[in-house]
C-alpha cells in the first residue's frame, strides 16, 4: 500500500512561492495535493465513512473537498476511498473556513499550514487573507444596515425613501 498522502517538494530560500504561485496559475483539475506527512499517516487508513463520522462533515462533503484537490484520498483494493488520520484535521479546517466565508477555490490557494494546524491563527501566511475577508464581511454589514433603515422607513412612513 502507498502513503495516503504525497510528500512535499523541497523548496530552497530563494524561492519560497514558486510552487504556490505554478499551483494557483493551474486549473484546479491540473493541481497535485502536497500534503505534510505526519507521525500517524502510516496508521490504518480512514474510510470515508469514518472521516465523515468523525468531522461531522457528510460523505458527500468530503467527496466534494476530495474533488476540488483539499483532500488527498487513495483507492482500497475495493475501490473505496481511503484518507490518512491527518484528513480529519484538514476536514475540520475546510468547514471553519468556510463557515467564515472562504470559496473552496481560494481555499485552495492557500499554503498547507492552513489545511494541516488545528488554529487558523497559527498560520501567519494567511493573515492578509483573513484581514480581507473580514473587510469584505464588515462592508457586507454596513450594505444590510442601510437596506434595514430603507426599510423600516417604508415600513414606518408607508413610503418608499429616495435613493
Amino acid at each position: 500500500m502507498t502513503d495516503a498522502i504525497s510528500h512535499p517538494v523541497e523548496r530552497t530560500p530563494e524561492q519560497p512561492n514558486k510552487l504556490a504561485a505554478e499551483q494557483a496559475a493551474a486549473p484546479i483539475s491540473k493541481r497535485t495535493v502536497q500534503r505534510a506527512p505526519s507521525p500517524t499517516a502510516q496508521c490504518t487508513p480512514l474510510s470515508i465513512g469514518t472521516l465523515a463520522s468523525k468531522t461531522g462533515a457528510s460523505v458527500r462533503s468530503i467527496r466534494h473537498y476530495d474533488e476540488h484537490g483539499l483532500l488527498s484520498s487513495q483507492r482500497a483494493s475495493n475501490g473505496y476511498r481511503t484518507f490518512a488520520e491527518t484528513a480529519v484535521t484538514q476536514v475540520k479546517q475546510i468547514q471553519r473556513m468556510i463557515a467564515t466565508g472562504f470559496s473552496l477555490a481560494e481555499i485552495r490557494a492557500f499554503p498547507d499550514c492552513m489545511l494541516l494546524l488545528e488554529g487558523a491563527a497559527m498560520c501567519p501566511e494567511t493573515t492578509d487573507a483573513q484581514r480581507k475577508r473580514l473587510a469584505d464581511i464588515e462592508r457586507q454589514i454596513a450594505d444590510l444596515e442601510r437596506r434595514r433603515a430603507r426599510l423600516l422607513k417604508t415600513l414606518t412612513e408607508g413610503v418608499v425613501p429616495p435613493l
